[in-house]
């Protein structure tokens, strides 16, 4: 039986018509109407921001405009089509205009009481393509009554230390929301996977459908094991229950038994140097359960440091 269940929606769709807060409000209603018992919906990358075939210097403007401060009419509308709809909402990403000034790639998460409680800037935007400010923090967030979420957005999957930081962080599951409509999504889908294995953790990516991505959204368990799957490049909406408790069971009998990295540690009275990130690994913050008191504010500047 399982202990913390979470039903949760991958929502593989393509880019919405630009901040149509309304038409998502009712296509996501549908959803809920369809899928009575899920608790979570998650989308793609840049879901509501669509840009068309919009040429790079009308991408440039479209962005301008499209960019409003995290706390704007869009949040407000997205705090309420959760309420009402008495959801877990991850609706994508949208343009942010952080309070420099500058346009961040930002994802939200929503509670079924129509509260904001988290937001995450992409750390890595996708260089030189993506012209976005990157972020500087790794965010998760509790789901009351179900466990800890990590927040990462596309190209941040490519990084192991912003996964690696997540699940430091306490992150169970990590959403990574992707558009991808470029040859590497073969790549992606194994980097989703590895991420899963290396940190013992449920790591769901959900990429757009045709025309912005290829979709083949995957959700992997923390063995790395593809629970659910598309495809193709089609609209789809991948539905599983997962048990956020066969996190630590992993964690304590091993992958595949065996293996397990987070115990690298115990009883060592170790430091290593990490001359890349001007750190090091120690072992007394070593594992997640360390993490998990107060490192919900630790930046990318002090990871492993």
């Amino acid at each position: 039986m399982m202990t913390r269940p979470l039903s949760l929606a991958l929502v593989q769709a393509p880019t919405a018509p630009s901040d149509d807060i309304g038409a998502f409000a009712a296509h996501l209603e549908r959803l809920t109407r369809l899928h009575i018992d899920t608790h979570l919906f998650v989308h793609p990358e840049l879901h509501l921001t669509g840009l068309g075939e919009a040429s790079p210097a009308e991408t440039a403007e479209c962005i301008e405009a499209l960019a409003e401060p995290l706390d704007g009419p869009r949040d407000r509308a997205l705090a309420e089509v959760a309420g009402d709809l008495g959801r877990w909402l991850v609706p994508g990403s949208f343009y942010e205009r952080g309070e420099d000034g500058r346009i961040y790639n930002t994802t939200a998460a929503y509670s079924p009481d129509g509260r904001r409680v988290a937001s995450y800037r992409k750390v890595f935007p996708w260089r030189p393509y993506e012209t976005v400010a990157a972020g500087d923090e790794f965010v998760v967030f509790d789901m009351a009554g179900f466990g800890r979420i990590g927040l990462s957005i596309c190209y941040d999957a490519w990084f192991p230390e912003s996964s690696r930081h997540l699940a430091w962080m306490g992150a169970e599951l990590i959403l990574n929301l992707v558009q991808t409509p470029t040859s590497d999504r073969a790549q992606e889908i194994t980097i989703a996977k590895a991420n899963a294995i290396v940190n013992q953790v449920f790591v769901a990516s959900v990429n757009a459908a045709a025309p912005n991505g290829l979709g083949q959204s995957l959700l992997v368990d923390p063995q790395g094991r593809t629970r659910v799957e598309s495809a193709s490049s089609e609209s789809a909406v991948l539905t599983d229950v997962i048990d956020l408790d066969e996190v630590a069971a992993v964690r304590r009998f091993g992958t595949g038994g065996v293996t397990r990295p987070w115990r690298q540690y115990d009883g060592a009275e170790s430091t290593l140097a990490l001359p890349l990130y001007d750190g090091s690994i120690s072992s007394s913050r070593w594992t997640p359960a360390a993490a998990a008191a107060g490192a919900a504010a630790t930046t990318p500047a002090e990871v492993l440091a």
